[in-house]
Parts: structure tokens; C-alpha cells; sequence
């Protein structure tokens, strides 16, 4: 027992100004990483919603890595809270490297205005982000404050355009009207069109339904033409149509819907054309 004491005080007393030295280089070499703002992207974008996604970068100038321990993340669309994702925590962040943290959040425009007409007649739409991070480091938990705001470009409906109609097989009985349709993407970005579907009248006379159908993706001001044939009985339809045809031009109108993801919304056009043979 006497030969063992000894060594135990000799041991503590050796390791005990170790961990003090290594705390203190620690300390002393211990570089603060930086984080900062790098871009926002608009994904997932339809006339129904789309998702936020906020890109910040962390690098971590040390020798050693570091792991994310908190987060404390809030975003504001138009100063009303909406939920976020956030990057898990113990994510690694490698030695001398840098991670980009991406904070998603999926927003329904019904969701920020009630209607979602209402919110699709702005121009650009505000956004914030706030909060921190917590990173795990040899000298303890640190805190990395966020905070970012901007606006984004709020999805519109697209124009829809007739041009002038071809007539023909025209009988006694009827005639064969091709409609027409162009389609405008008018955002900057793509914008899936399910497609446009309604109900046309000629000279005041319903004549039947023009259904574009799907568009996909349309490019950002992109358009789309499509030529919808319509077969239309003068005995149904009227006489102004019959007299429409055999003239030169005549009142169109298109009542319809335009189908974006999950979100279908109204669209009516009323246009003068010529129709031609």
C-alpha cells in the first residue's frame, strides 16, 4: 500500500496540469467559424404554393471537426410565421472545411392569405429568417446568430391569347372552328400547367368545352400554342354563330380554369377575331 499511494499522487499530480495546458490551447488556437448567408432558392413552385429554401454556409477554420448541437430557426412570409425544416442536429462539420445548411419550408399560399387570388396579385412577396446555431466544440457549446430577409417573385397566372379561328367544313348543318390558344408563362421561372379548361362562346352562343390539356413545365416566359378543333351545329348553337361564320370577325369568350399542381384557378378571356377560311 505505502509503494502504490505514491504513484497515484504522481499520476493525478502529472495529469492534472495537462488538462489544464489542453484546455488553454484549446482556448488559445480555438478559431470562431463563420456563418453567413448564401443564397435562397424557390423550388417545388406551382400557383398554389412552393418551398423556401434558405442556403447558409458554415466554415470552421480548426483543426478539429465540429458537430451541430441546436437550432433555433423561425421564417416569415409577409411577417407571418411559417413552419421550416432545419438540418439535423449532430451534423459533422469537417476540420478546415465548410457545410451548407439548408433550412426548407414549404408554404401554401392559402395558408398567408385566405384566397389564394388575393395573394397571386403581388408582385413579390417579403421573407425573414432568424435565429442561431449551436455548434459543439472543445471549448464548449457556441452560438452562431442568423438573420436575412428579401422578397420573392410571387407566381401569376398565365395569359391565355386566342388567335383568329379557321373555319371549315362548313354544311347547312354546321362547321369545324380550330381555336387558336397561346399561352404565356409570365414568371422568370418554370411553372407547371396542368392545363386550361373551359367553356367558349362565339358571338354570345356557347359552343362546347377547349380543353388544352397538360402543358408540363412551362419555361420561364415561355408560351405554348395549341390548336383546339370545335365542332359546332348551327341548329344547337344558333343563328349568330351561323352568321358569325359567314363573317368576317366576332366576340370570343373563353370561361375556364387554369390547373397548376394541386390548385386550380379561374380564368375568362374575352377577345374580338377575325375568322378565316
Amino acid at each position: 500500500m505505502r509503494r502504490v499511494v505514491p504513484v497515484l499522487v504522481l499520476s493525478l499530480a502529472g495529469l492534472a496540469p495537462g488538462c489544464k495546458l489542453l484546455e488553454d490551447f484549446f482556448k488559445t488556437a480555438f478559431q470562431q467559424p463563420s456563418f453567413t448567408f448564401k443564397d435562397v432558392a424557390l423550388t417545388d413552385i406551382s400557383l398554389g404554393g412552393l418551398t423556401l429554401d434558405t442556403v447558409w454556409q458554415l466554415d470552421n477554420p480548426n483543426s478539429v471537426g465540429l458537430s451541430l448541437a441546436a437550432v433555433d430557426y423561425a421564417l416569415f412570409i409577409d411577417s407571418k410565421q411559417v413552419l421550416a425544416g432545419a438540418p439535423a442536429q449532430g451534423l459533422q462539420i469537417p476540420a478546415k472545411g465548410s457545410t451548407d445548411l439548408h433550412f426548407p419550408a414549404g408554404i401554401k399560399f392559402l395558408d398567408l392569405a385566405g384566397v389564394v387570388e388575393t395573394f397571386l396579385t403581388k408582385d413579390n412577396a417579403s421573407w425573414r429568417a432568424e435565429g442561431s446555431l449551436g455548434l459543439q466544440t472543445p471549448v464548449g457549446i457556441i452560438k452562431l446568430p442568423l438573420a436575412k430577409e428579401g422578397t420573392f417573385e410571387v407566381p401569376k397566372v398565365p395569359q391565355v391569347a386566342f388567335g383568329n379561328p379557321r373555319v371549315s367544313n362548313v354544311t347547312l348543318q354546321g362547321a369545324t372552328i380550330e381555336f387558336p390558344l397561346t399561352v404565356t408563362n409570365r414568371n422568370t421561372y418554370a411553372l407547371p400547367i396542368g392545363g386550361v379548361t373551359g367553356t367558349v362562346s362565339l358571338a354570345g352562343a356557347p359552343l362546347g368545352t377547349l380543353s388544352t390539356g397538360n402543358l408540363g413545365a412551362m419555361d420561364g416566359k415561355g408560351t405554348r400554342q395549341v390548336a383546339l378543333p370545335l365542332s359546332v351545329n348551327f341548329f344547337s348553337a344558333g343563328l349568330a354563330v351561323a352568321r358569325a361564320v359567314q363573317g368576317n370577325n366576332a366576340q370570343v369568350s373563353f370561361n375556364a380554369q387554369v390547373q397548376s399542381g394541386a390548385t386550380a384557378l379561374p380564368l375568362k378571356v374575352d377577345q374580338l377575331v377575325n375568322l378565316v377560311r
